[in-house]
C-alpha cells in the first residue's frame, strides 16, 4: 500500500482495537470456527465492521509457528505445547501448514477477495518463537552476550540453531498468507525486550540484541518489501530506547508499542513516515479495579491530547489484542467502546 494509507487513518482520527479475539468467542463454537477459513474471515470481517476498522485483523496467536515446526520435527501433537528442546536438532526439515494456518490463509482471502478491507496477516518474530522452544532462553543469550560462541556453549549453539529454523518457519508461514492475499503483516516481537536481554549489556553495547533480533526481522522486512506488502511491527514488552529506534529503523507502516512506553515521547525516536499505535492497558481492561471505564477514557484523552501536541501520525489502540475473558466480557466491552469514543 502506499504509505500514504496509513499516515490517513491516523489523520482521521481512526481509533482501532485488535479486537477479533474478542469477537470470535462471541460465538460458542469458536473452536470449530479457528480450523474453519470462511468462517474465520467471517469473524475478522464482523470485528472490523463493529469497531470500524478498515484492516481485516486477524486472531493474535503467537502459537502456530511453534506447533508447525515442532510438529515437522516429529513432536507428538499431546506433546506440543510443554515441549522444549535441548538438545541442537540434527536436520530442519520441509515446513507444512497446520489447519489452523491454512484456516488463517483462507480467512486472507475471504477478506481479500468478498470485502473492501486491508487484508492482513499475523506473525510471531523469531527471537520470541525460540524463547517459545528452550525452558530458558535468558542464560544463554546473556553468554552470548558476554561473547561466548556457538563453539563454546552448548546452550548458545542450541539459540542460534532455534533462531535459524524459527526465521525459516515464519518466512515461509507469511509467505502462505502473503499468496492468499495479505497485504500487510503484524510481525509479533513481544519477548524482544529487556527480561531477555541486560540492560547493562546493551548499554555497552546492542551487538547481541542486533545479532538475535534485528538481523532476522530484517530479513522478514526484506522478504515483505520484496512483494510490496507492509509491516506493521509489534512489541508489547519493557523496552529501552535504542530497542524502539532499532524496530523503527525497519520502516514499518505501523509501531504498536505497549505500556511500558509513553508513545509522545517515543515520538522523538521514530520517523514520521511510521504510525505509532496503542497503547492503552487492555490487558487490564478485565477488571474495573485495574481499570475503570472513566480511567480509559481519561487516558484515551490524554494519548490523543500529547500525540496531537508532538504532532507525530498516531492511532488510539490497544496495547496488545483484547482476550476475551471468560466472566469480563462486558466489562472488557464497555472499555473498548469508552476508547472508541472518548472524546
Amino acid at each position: 500500500m502506499d504509505r500514504q494509507f496509513y499516515l490517513g487513518l491516523a489523520e482521521s482520527g481512526l481509533r482501532m482495537p485488535i479486537g477479533t479475539h474478542l469477537v470470535l468467542h462471541e460465538h460458542a463454537d469458536a473452536d470449530a470456527i479457528v480450523r474453519d477459513g470462511e468462517r474465520l474471515g467471517r469473524v475478522v470481517e464482523e470485528a472490523a465492521r463493529r469497531f470500524r476498522c478498515p484492516l481485516g485483523l486477524p486472531l493474535m496467536d503467537l502459537k502456530l509457528e511453534k506447533e508447525a515446526l515442532l510438529l515437522t520435527h516429529g513432536v507428538a501433537p499431546a506433546q506440543v505445547e510443554t515441549y522444549h528442546f535441548t538438545e541442537v536438532p540434527a536436520d530442519d526439515r520441509p515446513f507444512e501448514l497446520t489447519p489452523n494456518m491454512r484456516a488463517v490463509c483462507e480467512g486472507i482471502r475471504y477478506i481479500a477477495t468478498q470485502t473492501e478491507l486491508l487484508p492482513v496477516g499475523m506473525g510471531i518474530g523469531p527471537f520470541s518463537l525460540m524463547t517459545k522452544l528452550i525452558s530458558d532462553p535468558i542464560a544463554p543469550v546473556f553468554l552470548a552476550g558476554t561473547g561466548a560462541t556457538a563453539e563454546e556453549e552448548p546452550e548458545v549453539a542450541l539459540v542460534e540453531r532455534l533462531l535459524e529454523m524459527s526465521c525459516r518457519t515464519i518466512k515461509a508461514y507469511i509467505e502462505a498468507q502473503m499468496a492468499a492475499g495479505a497485504r500487510a503483516i503484524i510481525l509479533c516481537e513481544p519477548a524482544a525486550n529487556k527480561v531477555y536481554f541486560s540492560p547493562n549489556q546493551l548499554a555497552e553495547s546492542y551487538e547481541i540484541f542486533d545479532r538475535y533480533v534485528m538481523r532476522f526481522n530484517r530479513a522478514i522486512r526484506e522478504q515483505l518489501r520484496d512483494r510490496g506488502v507492509d509491516l506493521i511491527f509489534h512489541d508489547c514488552g519493557e523496552l529501552l530506547d535504542g530497542m524502539v529506534q532499532r524496530f523503527a529503523a525497519l520502516d514499518p507502516a505501523i509501531l504498536s508499542l505497549g505500556c511500558s512506553r509513553l508513545l509522545w515521547e517515543d515520538a522523538a525516536l521514530v520517523p514520521k513516515t511510521t504510525v505509532l499505535y496503542g497503547n492503552l492497558p487492555t490487558k487490564q481492561f478485565y477488571s474495573d479495579q485495574l481499570v475503570s471505564v472513566a480511567k480509559v477514557q481519561q487516558l484515551s484523552r490524554e494519548l490523543t491530547r500529547r500525540m496531537r501536541e508532538v504532532g507525530h501520525p498516531f492511532i488510539l489502540g490497544s496495547e496488545c489484542d483484547v482476550l476475551s475473558v471468560p466472566g469480563s466480557e462486558q466489562t472488557i466491552k464497555a472499555k473498548v467502546a469508552a476508547f472508541l469514543e472518548a472524546s
